[in-house]
């Protein structure tokens, strides 16, 4: 057994730690595991970190040591060990939570031990160490233990009102305040938020944290969640599931974003913009965009879409597109043309971020690809035209053309009532919109696959 302090421990904890990073090495110090855990409460911080980084070392992927490690209550002792110091240092919380990750994959007994030891008060004291190097070993210990048997009980822990939402709400503000993106919190979020049905009590828990409430009700905190939650769906769509719960939950907050954004300010930043309430509508778009388009893997299941739009997306987001200005195509076409008098659109909304137009158009897009009760919708809402007009280019919202088409597209497809009245109003106005007729183009319905085009007028 080592003496307590003194340059002879630190020599000899060294080397054991150089030792312990091969599995030759791991085995042969596995007796040592015993006598380090019996250390850790009367070591001083240098020795406390080399011994907690030791143990680190003896249980990355040695079943041995990780069942001694259990059998030891070594959970506990390395978490009151951690905790006993008048301030936790990140590298002392690090080290920590990287040996109780390593502890947990062991198996459903070492998961059980290391949340035992952890929950609910260690990990919130864990959470409150804003430093990356932390945040990401505590959110691959998290996600570790609401896996397996007994991970689903331990989620419902983790979203307990009193006792485990505190924890996460820490987690999201040290997450937004240091601007974190690795994967483990991405996809312990996404569990939690997506999967498991929590999104709305862990969104409404934000509310009282401090993430720089921008006057709509939503901080900072919020529009990181939701900037988390849209990355991940819109990364790996192939490997999550979406709940009709979630997606009507995203929906309510765009709605609620929406009627309390100012709309007079011309946004000039695409997402994040750094204002929340502009980021929370932004990403509810994007969100939604990736929820239409989503397809559960089993045909018994209902598709998300389905639910949102009998709750009139459709009619929302159409209601939105008509009440901006127009593209600015079209606006410079209709200023040239009006010469000296007041623009009809001056007082019309503008896009709060660059992309908002874009988005609002997206979702349409994807609600009307082989729905033919949403492509009567948007012709009984009178939005064949409202349409049309997003087939352009608009400064400030990349690709805007090309989803334009695309919803055009779908919204025709296979659709004799909608190819009419487009043809209609072909005979009607034969250029159809002044944008088309300022970039001498007009629409035309090709005979042989009824999809719209845009072609030269000359």
């Amino acid at each position: 057994m080592w003496r307590d302090e003194g340059v002879e421990d630190e020599e000899t904890l060294s080397a054991f730690l150089e030792a312990s990073k091969t599995r030759e090495g791991r085995a042969a110090l596995s007796d040592a595991l015993a006598d380090t855990l019996h250390l850790l409460p009367a070591s001083p911080a240098p020795l406390l970190l080399l011994r907690l980084r030791l143990l680190r070392n003896l249980l990355a992927g040695d079943a041995l040591n990780q069942g001694t490690f259990v059998l030891l209550s070594g959970p506990a002792a390395v978490v009151s060990a951690a905790l006993s110091l008048p301030a936790l240092s990140p590298d002392l919380a690090r080290a920590a939570l990287q040996a109780l990750g390593n502890a947990a994959l062991g198996g459903d007994r070492h998961r059980e031990a290391v949340w035992d030891a952890l929950f609910p008060g260690a990990l919130r004291e864990f959470a409150r160490v804003r430093d990356a190097g932390v945040l990401d070993p505590l959110c691959m210990v998290l996600d570790t233990c609401c896996s397996g048997d007994g991970g689903r009980g331990r989620v419902e822990e983790l979203c307990h009102e009193d006792l485990g939402l505190p924890v996460l709400v820490e987690l999201v503000a040290t997450a937004s305040r240091l601007g974190h993106k690795e994967e483990w919190l991405e996809w312990l979020l996404f569990k939690i938020c997506v999967e498991e049905e929590k999104f709305e009590a862990l969104f409404a828990a934000l509310d009282s944290t401090d993430g720089g409430e921008s006057g709509n009700g939503f901080n900072a905190n919020h529009a990181f969640l939701m900037g988390t939650l849209s990355k991940c769906l819109t990364e790996r769509p192939e490997e999550v599931s979406v709940s009709n719960s979630f997606a009507l939950h995203v929906f309510n907050i765009q709605k609620h974003a929406a009627e309390t954004l100012d709309f007079t300010c011309r946004g000039s930043s695409e997402l994040p913009t750094g204002l929340p309430g502009i980021d929370v509508i932004g990403y509810s778009l994007v969100l939604l965009k990736d929820i239409c388009a989503w397809e559960p893997s089993s045909s018994e299941t209902e598709a998300p879409v389905d639910s949102l739009l009998q709750a009139g997306l459709v009619k929302r987001l159409l209601k939105y597109l008509g009440e901006l200005e127009p593209p600015s195509t079209i606006r410079k076409a209709m200023a040239k043309e009006q010469g000296d008098q007041q623009p009809a659109f001056a007082t019309a909304k503008v896009c709060p971020y660059n992309g908002y137009r874009r988005d609002l158009v997206a979702v349409i897009a994807n609600c009307l690809h082989g729905r033919k009760q949403v492509q009567d919708e948007v012709r009984q809402l009178n939005g064949i035209m409202l349409l049309l007009q997003q087939c352009v280019i608009d400064e400030g919202n990349a690709y805007l053309r090309e989803w334009g088409l695309l919803a055009v597209k779908y919204l025709l497809e296979e659709n004799e009532e909608n190819q009419k009245e487009v043809s209609e109003l072909q005979m009607q106005e034969p250029i159809l919109t002044p944008e088309v007729a300022e970039l001498g183009l007009r629409v035309e319905i090709d005979k042989k696959t009824g999809h719209p085009k845009l072609v030269n007028s000359s």
